[in-house]
Parts: structure tokens; C-alpha cells; sequence
């Protein structure tokens, strides 16, 4: 990677601009014509990022997120928010933190270590415990409308307001290698259109189907590609469509995710980061995920399924939680070794939490009326605890906020403003419930 930086690229880096007009310059001025990104088709998006200079404005200016979905509804007593002692209270101790005062379950030693740098919420009263209506709010902050208007989930949304203008490759990456729970929250970018709709990955670290097949030649790739472009702007003449626009804009991106395979592939990496990593499926994907960040992917849900523990919940949680634990840990140390931790918003969520009562089975049930997340990195003030429940976990007893609140606040963190209108035809929509208000107590 020995890019050279051109003068007129050294004084753009120095000119006064906007976030989004730097980005542009990159893409469209002199900039992209060397990294080739502005045809999309030959040269992988990490070249785009080979130049130090460029590559670290954009850490200092891009934020991202990454979503770790847990898919089920992990428990806060297991977690983030555990009742040593109580009768709901189950086996695991709490252990202290590097926050003084503040305990969490002692199946998270590394990141006991490293709440110093994350917030934690304890406070979740969602109302809603059934999977798929709890998944599409947690993924949204809000339901649907009951007139058919489907809102975009946060990926796209961070997708629309984060993405490099023009970009070729994704903007939204979600991973989910397994089954379960995965119809429950598929990604969605509702009314944003195809643009801003998740590239999903089901399995393993690298997308399917992202090489030109053998017996297809790179001419006729171009041609099928040219062809199709032909049709869509015949069928487009006299029409305007944002949605027939967003998937010609869609599509048109499929050469340059083509030409991101490498982003994908781990084994680009040191052995000593693998290793940190670990071998789990969980942990290659984290590392992925890190790779696409790193890259400029401004969204990545990483999900890891399944929580939904009705039985056998300690069980359950003995070997997802310590996994957990050391993926988000190692996450967080890296994205900081790397200072991309400043830009870069870690969210753990569910669609609920689990019941502080234990069932016959030693399960605990669907539970959204006390529950816990985590969010560490951009604009979050580090060693925060927001919220209280009572002595059992069965109510929230201070600080009780809904997946609006939650939603303001990760975009207010993120600079985003929560009370913006988007726009359905003529009609405005609001990004978040109107009123409401981020929990500033968090925010750095």
C-alpha cells in the first residue's frame, strides 16, 4: 500500500469543509482517481484507505456502529445487571468493576476490566416480549405504523446518514450464521429504499457468491451488467420512482462489493490477531466485522443467536456469556489500539430481556419490563450507569426508558440529530417519536 498523496490531495486534506464535502472529495476529486474507487471495479476499498493521511481523517471524522444482536433475548441477571442473594437471583456471583461500586455478573471478567470505557443501562421497559414484535422494535425504536408505513431499522438509517456519498461497496453488513430468531429481525430499510438495505451474510465470515462465476468472462460480466443498465433506464424514461431510483442505485453497486471480497477475508490478518479473535464463528466474524469498520463500512450487525433460554438458562448462559465477554472485550482493545474506539458505537441488544423468576425447566421466560444494554466507544460518556431495578430485577425503579429514548440517544451520540424529518412523499417523519429526549446523563 504506497499511495502517494498528490499536492492538490495534500490541500484538499487541509481545506475547511464539511464532513460530508471532504468525504465527497475524496470520491469524486483527484483523491478517488488514485485509489480507482471512483470506477468501483478493479482496485478492493482497502486501497482507499492505504494513504495515512486520508486514512486518518476519516477515523477522526467517520463514526460507525457495530450492533452485537442477541438474538433471543439474553438475560440481564446473567449479564449487566445480576441479584446475588435474591430468590431470582440464580448461581453466578457479581463481581466489581473498574467502575467503583458498580458489579456485574462473573461471567464477564475481561469486560468487569473494561467498564470504565462502556455504559451500562439497566432501565429497559420496552413492553414487548414476543420475538418478532420485540425484534422489530429493538432494530427500529418503534413499530410500524398500523397504516402500512415501515420505518427503516437502525443499520439503515446509519446507512443513509454515515455512508460515503457514492460509495460502491456496503453501507449496512449484517451477519447472522445461525438459524434461529433470524426471521424475527431480518434488517429492513423500510421507506429509505433498496440503497440502504442490509448486504446479509449467513454464514462463515465471507458473503456467497461474490466471485464472477468461471464460465462467465469479464466481458461478458460487463455486458450483462451494461444490458441490464440499458433496460432500467428505458423502463425509468417518463417515470419518477424513488423506489424503482433506490434499486437502480442498488444494483449498480454490485461491481464494487464484488471488488470488496478482500475486506471479508481474515486470513489477511496476523496470526497473532486471529488468535485474539479466537476460533469461534463469532469471533472470525468480529474480526470481519473490525476489518469492515476499519474500512469505512459505517454499519455492522454482528448477531450471535440463541439466548431464548426457557430451559436450562444457567447452562445456557455459562457458554454464551464467557464468549461474549471475550468477543466484545477484544473488539473494544483493538477498534482502541487502533483509535477508531472514539468513532465507533459497540451496542449490545436484544428484543428483550429474561424473567427474574425461574421456571420449573431452570429457565427464565421472555421479560421486556426490566431489562439491561451496553453502549461504549462514540459520544458515550465511559463508566456510566444509567437506571435502577428493585432488589428481585422485577421493575425498574429509576431512570425507566422505552426504545425511543434509547434510539434518541444512540443517534444524539453519534451527532445525529433524534427529532430530524425524513420525508414520505411530502409527508415529514420524524427519525424518533416526536418529544422524545436522549439521556444526556450518557453522552460525553
Amino acid at each position: 500500500m504506497n499511495t502517494q498523496t498528490t499536492k492538490t490531495d495534500s490541500q484538499a486534506l487541509h481545506t475547511s469543509e464539511t464532513r460530508r464535502g471532504f468525504l465527497r472529495s475524496l470520491v469524486t476529486g483527484s483523491v478517488a482517481a488514485t485509489t480507482g474507487l471512483a470506477s468501483g471495479l478493479d482496485i478492493s476499498p482497502l486501497n482507499y484507505f492505504s494513504n495515512s493521511a486520508i486514512a486518518g481523517e476519516l477515523k477522526k471524522k467517520q463514526k460507525r456502529v457495530i450492533l452485537l444482536w442477541l438474538a433471543g433475548g439474553a438475560s440481564q441477571l446473567e449479564t449487566f445487571d445480576p441479584k446475588p442473594g435474591a430468590v431470582t437471583g440464580g448461581p453466578f456471583r457479581a463481581i466489581p468493576t473498574s467502575v467503583p461500586g458498580t458489579h456485574i455478573s462473573e461471567l464477564m471478567p475481561e469486560i468487569a476490566k473494561r467498564t470504565n470505557k462502556m455504559c451500562i443501562i439497566r432501565s429497559l421497559n420496552t413492553r414487548n416480549a414476543d420475538h418478532g414484535g420485540g425484534a422489530l422494535l429493538m432494530m427500529r425504536g418503534r413499530a410500524n405504523e398500523s397504516g402500512g408505513l415501515k420505518y427503516p431499522d437502525l443499520g439503515a438509517v446509519i446507512a443513509k446518514e454515515m455512508g460515503r456519498i457514492d460509495s460502491k461497496v456496503p453501507d449496512y453488513i449484517s451477519f447472522y450464521a445461525q438459524t434461529e430468531g433470524r426471521g424475527a429481525a431480518p434488517g429492513d430499510s423500510g421507506f429509505l429504499g433498496s440503497r440502504f438495505a442490509p448486504m446479509h451474510i449467513y454464514e462463515k465470515a465471507v458473503p456467497e457468491n461474490m466471485q464472477r462465476m468461471s464460465q462467465l468472462t469479464e466481458l461478458d460480466h460487463q455486458q450483462r451488467s451494461d444490458l441490464r443498465e440499458l433496460f432500467s433506464k428505458q423502463f425509468s424514461q417518463n417515470r419518477f420512482s424513488s423506489s424503482v431510483n433506490s434499486h437502480n442505485e442498488a444494483y449498480q453497486r454490485v461491481r464494487g462489493i464484488m471488488a470488496s471480497e478482500k475486506l471479508f477475508d481474515i486470513s489477511q490478518e496476523p496470526d497473532k490477531i486471529r488468535h485474539r479473535y479466537g476460533p469461534t464463528l463469532f469471533g472470525e466474524q468480529a474480526l470481519a466485522t473490525r476489518r469492515l469498520i476499519e474500512a469505512g463500512v459505517p454499519f455492522v450487525r454482528l448477531a450471535r443467536a440463541w439466548w431464548d433460554s426457557h430451559g436450562q438458562n444457567f447452562e445456557t448462559h455459562q457458554e454464551l456469556v464467557p464468549e461474549l465477554d471475550h468477543v466484545l472485550s477484544t473488539l473494544i482493545d483493538d477498534l482502541g489500539e487502533r483509535g477508531l474506539l472514539e468513532n465507533t458505537l459497540i451496542i449490545t441488544l436484544a428484543e428483550f430481556g429474561r424473567t427474574p423468576g425461574i421456571n420449573q425447566a431452570l429457565g427464565r421466560d421472555h421479560f421486556a419490563s426490566a431489562w439491561s444494554c451496553s453502549l461504549t466507544g462514540c459520544g458515550i460518556k465511559g463508566g456510566a450507569l444509567y437506571g435502577k431495578t428493585d432488589a428481585k430485577g422485577e421493575k425498574v425503579i429509576d431512570g425507566e426508558i422505552g426504545a425511543a429514548r434509547l434510539f434518541a440517544t444512540i443517534y444524539s451520540a453519534l451527532g445525529i440529530n433524534p427529532q430530524k424529518n425524513y420525508h414520505v412523499g411530502s409527508r415529514p417523519v420524524p427519525l424518533t417519536d416526536p418529544g422524545t429526549e436522549s439521556i444526556d446523563e450518557v453522552l460525553a
